[in-house]
């Protein structure tokens, strides 16, 4: 599963940083929250000897942190302790943090070797292994939408746009691709550039989008689907933190504010085979057989995927028509209407992108879904369909439900990802989610004293 390092990036890190005095030893949980401990830097190469014991039941928790029973990771289970492996090349500095502090991700076995059911990241492996068969490796990007928000709310307790520090102002316009937007917060940006080089992430380019304080950062493509989303999951954690050493915060929720843009996670796909050929490749602008394929195995579990591509209740906030989010089974050619795009550029850059999945959705159960789907379409040959073009919002009907609970009963009916994801994840997963969209469906909001307190 994963490639185990070697005690000399151990002993070079600890050379190389001697002011580092502490590590967080980090997983990525179900939710793809951050979990795990600080160590002293001198518990650093018994880590990279020994592994470090997590309980499993960090993959059977809801969003705020409590152990969901119904996942039998708790009780069920005694609470066990895992072993969590360092992965090799991702030990580094966190350079926005004071004091001087390292970081490693890490990954979560069973105690006879067999990698941990539970884990997103064994999940998204086991997906990539089905590729081999085919003589076939998947190259993945994410791309990662985020708001820029003041440490203070409004009057209402609100989030609100963060005060421009070149113009004292607070951001209220919508300037998509605008540079000025970017300028006014080059010093943030320049310190995510820095902290992404001293990590090795891959990031490019930074664009402001469709609302005050939204802006987006890519990563590049990878032939490795597992690091990929180390990077995004990685990146996530960075922005956080730089944007808290430059007074503000950021948020990768959904839809943090009800009349403007929702962010996203978009996933770009293409498979290459043993020459590194992209076998989605074609001088048509809708690719080749392959790509064709693929698109009709991702509408195919469209549905299925839904509560993975939208996890919590604020995701289907998200879901409006005309807001850049699209909704229907449609695939197509340089149309951001559409769930599958296929972008424009040379032959040779063909690839779906994945526009479905909100920005607080877990990268490596998104790029498992994804890349089932598109291994679903190839096996099975499956045919997407004629492509869409123009606005799709008008021509068809959506199909992604608008609903926590009907998507959470989609995925409980499903009959192509758990052969894919395995049964026992999948069931994890599901109670992890009912568990907290029950939770937040038995909590009186505000709203509804507004509404009804006086009224009924």
């Amino acid at each position: 599963m994963a490639q185990h390092p070697t005690p000399a990036e151990v002993r070079e890190f600890l050379e190389r940083y001697p002011d580092i005095s502490s590590i967080d030893v980090l997983i990525a949980d179900i939710n793809g929250c951050q979990r795990g401990k600080r160590i002293r830097r001198d518990a650093l190469p018994k880590i990279y000897e020994h592994g470090v014991c997590l309980p499993g039941s960090l993959y059977g928790m809801d969003i705020t942190g409590a152990t969901v029973e119904a996942s039998g990771l708790g009780f069920d289970d005694g609470d066990a302790d895992r072993l969590c492996w360092p992965l090799a090349g991702r030990l580094h500095p966190a350079p926005w943090q004071t004091p001087a502090t390292g970081q490693v991700l890490m990954y979560m076995q069973e105690a006879d070797g067999r990698p941990f059911f539970a884990d997103p990241r064994h999940v998204l492996a086991t997906v990539v292994e089905r590729f081999r068969a085919l003589g076939l490796t998947p190259v993945v990007a994410v791309e990662l939408e985020f708001y820029l928000i003041d440490r203070k709310r409004d009057r209402d307790r609100r989030p609100q746009p963060p005060v421009s520090p070149i113009t004292g102002e607070r951001e209220s316009s919508t300037q998509v691709y605008g540079v000025k937007e970017v300028d006014d917060y080059d010093r943030f940006f320049e310190d995510v550039a820095r902290c992404c080089e001293a990590q090795g992430l891959p990031a490019d380019t930074a664009v402001s989008e469709y609302a005050p304080g939204q802006y987006e950062v890519n990563l590049h493509h990878r032939p490795d689907a597992l690091a990929a989303c180390d990077d995004a999951f990685l990146l996530k954690r960075l922005i956080k933190g730089v944007a808290r050493h430059h007074g503000m915060e950021a948020t990768f929720m959904a839809k943090p504010y009800e009349d403007r843009a929702g962010s996203g996670l978009h996933l770009h796909a293409s498979l290459i085979d043993g020459n590194g050929a992209n076998i989605f490749a074609a001088e048509s602008p809708l690719g080749s057989d392959a790509l064709r394929q693929a698109a009709g195995g991702l509408i195919a579990t469209m549905t299925e995927g839904a509560a993975i591509f939208a996890p919590t209740a604020n995701s289907y906030r998200r879901y409006r028509v005309n807001n850049y989010v699209p909704m229907a089974a449609a695939w197509g050619a340089n149309n951001r209407t559409l769930a599958l795009r296929i972008p424009a550029g040379p032959p040779d850059s063909r690839r779906i992108e994945h526009r479905i999945a909100g920005a607080d959705a877990n990268p490596y159960t998104v790029a498992a879904a994804v890349l089932a789907g598109v291994h679903h379409g190839i096996a099975s040959r499956l045919d997407p369909g004629p492509a869409t073009e123009g606005n799709a919002y008008t021509q068809i009907q959506p199909v992604v439900p608008r609903y926590w609970n009907e998507a959470l009963t989609l995925f409980d009916r499903a009959a192509i990802l758990p052969t894919y994801l395995g049964a026992d994840f999948c069931r994890v997963y599901s109670a992890c989610r009912w568990h907290e969209c029950e939770t937040f469906n038995a909590t009186v909001t505000p709203l509804e004293y507004e509404w009804y307190l006086r009224n009924v």
